[in-house]
């Protein structure tokens, strides 16, 4: 018998029979190009579907560049998506996460690139999540010039996926934020959350099941608005406020407030003798953190361990510059507001809450 021949006597299998379907794949890459090719900016380069995205850092006009690059997901606030079939937002989610995090390193986010797994592709899903991506990137300012979708069944559960973003931005290498530039005396810029943004959902999860809690019903601090629809709000991206804030360079640090809450983030962005005092004195905690915080049965201190507790990113500036820098943020449409400073570091605590009670 030829080598070419098949065996009669053996089942034909291909990779299709396996649970992976390449000419599916092949066609949502054809599918997302309109919505990738929206996003481009100066640098885009090329066509989707290579091996790699290709970008020009010459024609953003850098001089001497610094590469910041981050990489993260959205965690188990997909389990909430996917049980209220809403995939736009952790789109955006995605993007937010990364950007956000380049951000706070003084660079403008450039690119970003997607990693899409599930045990069997939906296209209708893919499509969704890509255009929250989409999304995401023209909010930051930053192209999408490409991806993986990987079909790995026995992996994932059918219904299941996870998405990763890589996001990479460039800042001139003499505007790199350096922690040591803070000082004490200096002023703390509070900019507003939209919400839970992407950590702390494991909680969240466990709060539902624990109370029975039906999240597709009116929510109890908000009879307008379901739960689901306040949980799964998206992730503020702060592109806008960063270019805002630094337009003349008067930025020393920031801190993108991501898991582990308002306790420890803020301390990567400035040195260990120093100590970030916010004043909570006439900070309202919204609703949504209140009653978090209750249906949990936390204390105040594990709440701002957990969660951004209504405060999404911290900007850290000169006192005589932050009633301006207040002022421009509050102009591009966030909700900024003095929110603390800086002293010395008398106690071994980088974070201390004047008006809180833990």
């Amino acid at each position: 018998m030829s080598k070419n021949m098949k065996n009669s006597n053996i089942p034909i299998i291909t990779y299709k029979d396996s649970g992976v379907d390449i000419d599916k794949g092949n066609k949502i890459v054809s599918d997302i190009a309109a919505i990738t090719k929206s996003t481009s900016n100066k640098g885009s380069i090329g066509e989707l579907g290579g091996f790699g995205g290709l970008f020009d850092l010459k024609k953003c006009g850098f001089k001497d560049p610094i590469l910041v690059s981050s990489t993260d997901g959205v965690g188990t606030k997909l389990k909430l998506a996917i049980k209220t079939k809403t995939y736009f937002n952790v789109g955006i989610d995605l993007v937010a996460m990364c950007a956000n995090d380049v951000l706070a390193q003084g660079a403008k986010p450039l690119f970003f690139m997607d990693y899409y797994a599930t045990g069997q592709l939906d296209k209708s899903i893919a499509i969704e999540v890509i255009k929250g991506i989409a999304e995401g990137c023209k909010q930051s300012g930053c192209a999408l010039i490409g991806g993986e979708t990987a079909e790995m069944p026995g992996h994932y559960k059918k219904n299941d996926f996870d998405i990763a973003g890589f996001c990479v931005g460039a800042v001139e290498r003499k505007n790199v934020f350096n922690k040591n530039a803070v000082k004490t005396g200096d002023c703390v810029i509070g900019l507003s959350s939209s919400g839970i943004h992407s950590n702390g959902y494991s909680l969240v999860r466990k709060i539902l099941e624990t109370h029975s809690i039906n999240i597709f019903e009116k929510c109890e601090f908000d009879k307008n608005k379901s739960l689901a629809e306040i949980l799964l709000k998206p992730t503020l991206l702060y592109t806008k406020a960063f270019l805002a804030a630094n337009k003349n360079n008067k930025v020393k640090s920031i801190s993108h407030i991501t898991g582990g809450g308002l306790i420890d983030n803020p301390p990567r962005s400035f040195n260990e003798n120093l100590t970030l005092k916010f004043d909570m004195k006439n900070f309202k905690l919204p609703p949504l953190f209140k009653w978090l915080k209750n249906k949990a049965n936390i204390s105040l201190y594990e709440l701002a361990k957990t969660f951004n507790c209504g405060i999404g990113f911290l900007i850290f500036v000169e006192k005589k510059d932050a009633k301006i820098i207040i002022n421009d943020l509050n102009k591009v449409g966030y909700n900024a507001f003095l929110i603390g400073s800086i002293i010395e570091n008398t106690s071994n605590q980088n974070v201390v809450f004047d008006g809180w009670n833990f």
